[in-house]
């Protein structure tokens, strides 16, 4: 096991990176990252961090040059033969050879694409643009650079037995979680902690911590690396960013309409069945599912990931009755600002009306909430998000409108085509 307080307080960070690995990733990074490289790879996109909490002056705590040494050190890294076999032979989701040769033969020459990086204020704009296949993978490594490196600012003045007393402090937190969780044995978790984890260290840490805790109640991680190096489930499908560009591209409110609906039928093609689980909620989840195709109701499940997670199933179990299918034999991933009492509460009203899982991201993986003064290593809302596909802005509405993002003309253009009516906003904390 280790000792993550030492060597958090001598830290060197060429021995110890924040990104050691291409893989040291989202599972669904790669999976709609080969989608993409299949379908359209001549798109050219430009991603955008986006602070959400504002409060955090990024700028103030990161130093620039550490940032660009961290960010220079992920783009000279590659696939390693060891994680190119893993992800060539393993068998995800029951199926083998899931990532195509023509795919992996592209990923194992991959070097991540230049980024542009400016303080503007308290504040990092830190961008990157290019081909999408290439760009989409910068998305949450950055985001692990900037999170870590603000908690290492935080940490960094600390003496060593003041660390010893935060990170027993931050285990005993996380353990008392686990055994509350534990009172409800029927329950299915999988770590969604990567893009805003405290640090990597600490994120295996959690990994091992839930899988000795739960046992099989953690089903496994999202991390690829995490995954490969505990012999665990890679865990995850899709998200946002496809129905996100894929809209940006259509030609007219028709095609654009049409557009949320295409890239799941592009993505049952590719996987044959496997994968088959909707996230609803890019451009309102209602709307979605009014206007979806019978044949999504024959998909496995949904993801909740934004807006009230209860009336969320309860809208999903509507759907599925309405369209003929049995909600009980129906998987419902509840995924958004989690913590384990709600987990707990969630559970407890849908277990037997629907098969319920559960993605624990942010507050799993940092939450080091009251443990330092003036809650300086508080988790907060960083994400980066595209924000341009050929040259059109892209716009996501979210069943939360403070989560919506986008020109006020495109937001008001979408709401109309998909038929988005009152929202209840709600507090965006991670």
């Amino acid at each position: 096991m280790v000792d993550i307080a030492t060597r958090v307080w001598n830290h060197k960070w060429k021995i110890d990176p924040i990104v050691r690995s291409l893989i040291d990733t989202d599972f669904y990074k790669l999976l709609m990252c080969q989608s993409v490289y299949r379908n359209r790879p001549d798109t050219h996109v430009t991603f955008s961090l986006i602070n959400r909490s504002d409060h955090v002056p990024l700028a103030r705590l990161i130093d620039e040059g550490e940032l660009r040494e961290q960010l220079d050190h992920i783009r000279s890294l590659s696939l390693t033969r060891g994680e190119s076999t893993w992800l060539r032979g393993n068998t995800f989701y029951g199926q083998r050879q899931m990532f195509r040769p023509d795919f992996m033969e592209w990923f194992e020459g991959l070097r991540l694409p230049p980024y542009h990086l400016e303080r503007v204020g308290d504040q990092y704009e830190l961008t990157f643009e290019g081909a999408w296949p290439e760009v989409m993978l910068w998305e949450i490594p950055a985001l692990a650079v900037l999170m870590e490196l603000r908690g290492r600012a935080v940490l960094h003045d600390m003496g060593r037995f003041e660390l010893q007393v935060l990170y027993a402090r931050a285990m005993t937190k996380l353990w008392q979680k686990v055994e509350h969780l534990r009172t409800e044995p029927g329950i299915r978790i999988a770590d969604f902690g990567t893009r805003r984890r405290h640090s990597f260290l600490w994120q295996d840490w959690c990994v091992q911590a839930m899988l000795e805790g739960l046992g099989d109640s953690f089903v496994g991680t999202s991390n690829c690396l995490i995954a490969k190096n505990r012999d665990l489930e890679a865990i995850g499908t899709n998200a946002h960013e496809l129905p996100m560009v894929r809209a940006a591209l259509a030609e007219d409110d028709a095609a654009l309409a049409r557009a949320p609906y295409d890239v799941l039928a592009d993505w049952h093609e590719e996987h044959s069945g496997n994968l088959r689980i909707i996230l609803p909620d890019t451009y309102g989840t209602d709307g979605f599912l009014r206007h979806a195709p019978d044949w999504l109701a024959g998909w496995t499940g949904i993801r909740i990931d934004s807006g009230d997670p209860a009336e969320g199933a309860e809208t999903a179990i509507r759907w599925w009755r309405d369209r003929g299918e049995d909600p009980r034999k129906k998987l419902v991933i509840f995924s958004d600002g989690l913590d384990e009492g709600r987990i707990v509460d969630l559970y407890r009203r849908f277990a037997g009306r629907v098969r319920v899982s559960f993605g624990w991201g942010t507050l799993l993986t940092n939450d080091f909430r009251g443990l330092v003064e003036d809650d300086r290593l508080a988790p907060f809302s960083l994400v980066c998000k595209a924000v341009s596909a050929n040259g059109r802005p892209t716009v996501k509405l979210s069943d939360n409108p403070n989560k919506a993002m986008g020109p006020a003309d495109e937001i008001a253009r979408y709401k109309r085509v998909f038929g988005v009516g009152a929202q209840t906003a709600m507090d965006v904390e991670v």
